[in-house]
């Protein structure tokens, strides 16, 4: 399989080259089992250097892919191998592609309801070879969780797309990995109001400048207390440079 994982700050990162996605997609499909495909942050890699559940689920992901302009800068700094930076709405775009060429299947899960029809309709009209087996909602009672996990594993789809609204977020699918079938499974907590047309993505121009913070803070100004994380990332980079010779 075309991946290369690299260890980074005592966090797996992988190398996936754009052309080699389709193959990786495949082969991921063919292993027994839930794979899941983390798209993670500078604040994600951070909090995974942590004890605790979210480390162990990133040590199991069959996939974590960098979405941080400052992650490439980094493994460039520490003289490793700079893993490919993905975009989230074009990556799972590529998936979806990948998916549809094959006549594979989706289940949509989260969100609010009238946002994930919407998204379903979309899914349908941009991707006609591509079968929606399945949806339902985020922010549902706790006790027909068995019930939703009951339906995506007779429906047997090739990716679970995760949205907003689930218990846990991204942690879902770690804790519930023991009850779901073989496929893929992907989190991202906007993706499916992007699909719906409910959010608009931050635009390619600000993604590929690595300004997509700003937004993020405009949307939510509690975020701008990140860059003390950024601050200590940058230590942590000139703290690995000095003294270490793996990480």
């Amino acid at each position: 399989m075309a991946i290369e994982r690299i260890q980074f700050l005592k966090v797996p990162l992988d190398i996936v080259q754009p052309e080699e996605l389709e193959s990786v997609i495949l082969e991921l499909l063919a292993r027994e089992g839930p794979r899941q495909i983390m798209l993670v942050s500078l604040w994600d890699v951070l909090r995974a250097r942590r004890r605790g559940e979210f480390r162990s689920m990133v040590l199991d992901a069959a996939l974590v892919l960098p979405t941080s302009k400052s992650l490439i800068r980094g493994a460039r700094f520490l003289k490793k191998k700079a893993p490919v930076r993905v975009n989230p709405f074009p990556f799972v775009i590529e998936t979806l592609g990948v998916l549809e060429k094959y006549c594979k299947s989706v289940y949509l899960l989260g969100a609010h309801n009238r946002s994930l029809i919407q998204a379903e309709r979309n899914v349908r009209s941009t991707f006609p070879r591509l079968s929606v087996v399945g949806r339902f909602h985020g922010y549902y009672h706790r006790g027909i969780e068995k019930n939703i996990i009951t339906a995506i594993v007779k429906s047997n789809p090739a990716l679970v797309l995760v949205g907003d609204g689930m218990p846990g977020k991204q942690r879902w699918i770690y804790r519930n990995r023991s009850r779901l079938h073989s496929g893929l499974f992907l989190w991202n907590a906007e993706m499916i109001d992007i699909f719906s047309e409910r959010k608009r993505r931050i635009p390619e121009s600000v993604y590929e400048r690595g300004l997509e913070f700003f937004p993020l803070v405009a949307r939510n100004p509690l975020r701008v207390f990140r860059l003390f994380q950024y601050f200590w990332y940058n230590v942590l980079l000139l703290t690995y440079r000095l003294f270490r010779t793996a990480s």
